[in-house]
């Protein structure tokens, strides 16, 4: 539904490959419009340029705009997030952040703006993996008693250029496990040998291959048969386009840490 009148986004971490895309997709939609272009790392030029779709008239800078706008989109690094949260908290603008490898007192410091503000920070904003979460959920907790126990491993593949690992997403996985399932260990690969695999661990595989943009599989091996949970993405749009379905839901609202969950119903 189209709104009275596009609802002013700012996007942080423009000129990065996410920002990007964001970039080109709020200036399509017509219900938004690229008010500010945000970018600690390079500025002066046409943020539609650098996006690829020619001049929109917003120059990319490292400074946010005077003027309020309707919501912050944030896919920059951890440095440019908790300024974007500080700004949004002092100004109660609604931050919509996917950033991740953020260090446990950092992610204290983002989510406390919650009291301030709306905030909804979601490892991944993607509809699929949003849904899969939800199926994760639901297996993890239907295989839980079983007596013969349920060994969970988590795959995942990016692209070279990630730079934390294992995934935000695939650690949320990993939580969303452990909260049905009580496992209390968290192994990122493994090596040498590490003897008989214990029932209370989850496993993760990190995989940097050329420009995947990412996918994700969830393993659960039991004795004699196994499920696979395995939800991708093909280009990285569908990011960028759950992002935008949570700017329109969280412009407006209350203080309060929202998630992908409450935009789209589940």
């Amino acid at each position: 539904m189209r709104t009275s009148s596009p609802l002013k986004i700012v996007v942080n971490g423009a000129a990065g490959r996410m920002g990007q895309r964001i970039t080109a997709l709020v200036h399509a939609d017509p219900d938004l419009v690229v008010f500010a272009a945000v970018d600690a790392f390079r500025g002066g030029e046409d943020a539609g340029e650098v996006a690829g779709i020619g001049p929109i008239g917003v120059q990319i800078s490292a400074e946010f705009p005077e003027e309020q706008p309707d919501a912050v989109i944030d896919f920059s690094v951890p440095a440019g997030v908790l300024a974007a949260a500080a700004v949004c908290a002092a100004r109660g603008i609604p931050l919509i952040a996917a950033t991740t490898g953020l260090e446990p007192e950092e992610a204290a410091t983002l989510t406390a703006i919650a009291e301030k503000t709306p905030l909804l920070w979601a490892p991944n904003m993607s509809v699929a993996v949003n849904l899969t979460m939800k199926l994760v959920r639901e297996a993890a907790r239907a295989v839980a008693g079983l007596a013969d126990g349920v060994d969970v491993e988590i795959i995942e593949r990016h692209h070279r250029f990630k730079e934390d690992s294992p995934s935000g997403t695939a650690l949320r996985f990993g939580e969303i496990v452990a909260e049905e399932m009580g496992q209390t260990e968290h192994v990122h690969g493994r090596s040498g040998r590490p003897g008989q695999r214990p029932r209370n661990e989850i496993g993760y595989h990190a995989l940097r291959t050329g420009d995947n943009v990412g996918e994700h599989t969830i393993v659960f091996g039991m004795m004699g048969e196994t499920i696979d949970l395995h939800v991708r993405g093909h280009s990285r749009d569908s990011y960028a386009y759950g992002a935008l379905a949570a700017a329109k839901f969280l412009a407006g609202k209350p203080p309060g840490n929202y998630t992908m969950n409450d935009v789209l119903g589940f």
